[in-house]
């Protein structure tokens, strides 16, 4: 595909360096010359400087021929004039637009994105995606990573196993043996920093990190069997009342067991925002680094702070001050995916990465088949996939065992009507139904090439 990126900050510089790698023609425009300059050496892609929303500039980035554009710069206007651009003078097919401002996505407003009026296809809110990850987090305090499959009915969660883990040094293929009714598959295992995917006759050990797909009705016991807790998050404290820090805290208000709130916020203008906004939260004024201040908030009472600033290195110190001071668990943004080492290595229990979101939310846009969601594990370390199998589907009306997957990819999970199915080796796949594939990187192409349906469905 031939693809415009609007915007060559991190969050586009993301979105470039994955297209690219995926072998799509990709174009960076940016009208700052030393960003452009970074992508062109960095990445496989070509570079145009000047503002995406010209007319002018975005024909020198191949405006007529594109099938796409995403406009991912810093300012929600210019990335709505970006893709009324594309629309008008060029007929782009697909315009997708980052929105920061809140207020663009209320409901009420829906009708300003009609093709009539600002033509955008795809409106893609990184402040929102972070605040529902955070969510996830707090009501899953002990895994590392969270995200919904098949609209919520099933969770895939990322836990690093201990010695309370009862399956450890057990061959995977006999998990069904040891538990036939539950409904859990283990998906990526990240081992001594790599990450692989896991052959039936392979062991769990004290230290892997593991993904695991699962019904959501069975946490409890998944839990359970992996030697977890779930504990209630009832006092909480966020760290940054900015949009990312006040959506948390507004969610966490809204929640139907009363959980204890209160934001530190180191900027007072934006402190006193948040406390107008907020109904039951207590905000605090002042530097989250501070012990005293940490102290007033009663830290040591707390069951999980949240760090969402937009400063990587404030979340991650402030982090360790929280948890030497006695909190019990703590949630961190990291934008840089080079810094996620050190998050592990600070004791950091969860990390979220907008970046990774945002190209997440991107790429099933982007993808063949019907393709319903991506979700990116690590720093491209591998890719969660969920698709719908329809007639011309190249794995529809075939055996599991039957159908060509790579030797880094799996099938973890099929929705059929509405129930959630451990996929074994003679489970014949049927149109209509719905399924998660796990598939490290450099095995996505093929992955994608087998849910490619025909061009009649389109």
């Amino acid at each position: 595909m031939k693809i415009i990126v609007c915007g060559a900050g991190q969050v586009g510089w993301q979105i470039a360096r994955h297209l690219s790698g995926e072998r799509n023609d990709v174009t960076i425009v940016d009208n700052n010359p030393v960003l452009v300059r970074r992508a062109t050496d960095t990445l496989d892609v070509q570079g145009v400087t000047g503002f995406a929303s010209y007319p002018a500039i975005l024909e020198q980035a191949g405006g007529r021929d594109a099938d796409m554009v995403i406009a991912a710069t810093y300012s929600d206007e210019v990335n709505m004039v970006t893709c009324q651009v594309a629309h008008s003078v060029f007929g782009v097919t697909k315009k997708i637009a980052r929105l920061r401002a809140q207020t663009y996505l209320d409901p009420k407003y829906s009708d300003l994105f009609r093709r009539e009026h600002l033509p955008i296809d795809v409106i893609i809110s990184p402040e929102r995606e972070v605040s529902l990850a955070a969510m996830k987090r707090v009501a899953y305090p002990s895994a590392f990573d969270v995200h919904e499959f098949f609209d919520g009915r099933a969770l895939l969660l990322g836990l690093v196993l201990d010695d309370k883990c009862a399956v450890l040094n057990t061959p995977l293929r006999q998990l069904s043996e040891l538990f036939p009714t539950l409904r859990v598959m283990v998906a990526g295992v990240r081992r001594g920093g790599h990450m692989f995917a896991p052959e039936p006759e392979d062991q769990l050990f004290a230290g892997d990190a593991v993904y695991l797909l699962l019904d959501a009705d069975d946490v409890s016991r998944v839990f359970e069997v992996f030697g977890k807790e779930a504990p209630k998050q009832e006092r909480v404290l966020v760290i940054g009342g900015g949009n990312v820090g006040l959506s948390v805290a507004r969610m966490l208000e809204s929640q139907p067991e009363r959980v204890r709130v209160k934001v530190i916020e180191r900027d007072r203008v934006r402190a006193e925002i948040a406390a107008d906004a907020l109904e039951r939260s207590i905000v605090l004024h002042g530097d989250a680094m501070d012990a005293d201040l940490l102290d007033e908030a009663r830290i040591s009472k707390t069951d999980a702070v949240l760090l969402l600033t937009d400063d990587d290195r404030t979340n991650l110190l402030a982090a360790v001050r929280a948890k030497s001071m006695g909190a019990r668990m703590a949630i961190s943004l990291v934008n840089d995916p080079g810094m996620v080492s050190l998050a592990d290595a600070m004791g950091v229990d969860a990390y979220i990465n907008p970046r990774a979101l945002t190209v997440s939310s991107i790429l099933r846009h982007i993808r063949h088949g019907l393709v319903r969601s991506v979700y990116m594990l690590g720093d491209r370390e591998a890719e969660v996939i969920e698709a719908k199998v329809l007639s011309s589907s190249q794995i529809a009306g075939r055996a599991v065992r039957d159908i060509a997957f790579p030797e880094g990819a799996l099938l973890i999970g099929v929705l059929r009507a509405g129930k959630f199915m451990k996929p074994n080796s003679r489970m014949v796949l049927q149109e209509g139904d719905q399924v998660v594939v796990f598939a490290l990187t450099e095995d996505v192409p093929q992955v994608d090439a087998l849910l490619q349906v025909a061009l009649e469905h389109f």
